[in-house]
């Protein structure tokens, strides 16, 4: 049997029901880069992966959820020091940063201007 070939995962898509609200969020208040398909801005940069926004309103995509669907968990250099930062811009941190020491990590997460969850975390050390 051959290999189906993936490489890594490219593209996360959220649900928006603001466009230019979600676009503020991610673009102004998180200051994410903005992410390109040739001249054309796709949505931000997460480091290698695209995070595109959708909208709810062309049926492709269900109401923003902060339901696992799928959980979406972001690797900061220090979660503590994200949550504040988050705080400082006005993010709803939805569950504030926990240590599992028994995983080894440091775990939070924060809603999005659409009501979507994002969970973050970093190791304990």
């Amino acid at each position: 049997m051959g290999t189906l070939g993936f490489q890594r995962l490219k593209v996360v898509a959220l649900a928006a029901t603001d466009m230019s609200r979600a676009r503020q969020f991610y673009g102004e208040t998180l200051a994410l880069p903005p992410a390109y398909e040739g001249d054309r801005q796709v949505g931000y940069m997460l480091g290698n992966i695209i995070l595109m926004l959708k909208s709810v309103a062309d049926g492709w995509y269900a109401q923003p959820s902060d339901q696992l669907n799928p959980r979406i968990t972001l690797a900061t250099d220090h979660a503590l020091d994200t949550e504040r930062e988050l705080k400082n811009r006005g993010v709803t941190v939805s569950h504030p940063v926990q240590a599992y020491d028994d995983e080894g990590f440091y775990v939070g997460a924060f809603t999005d201007s659409e009501g979507n969850r994002i969970w973050f975390c970093s190791p304990l050390n």
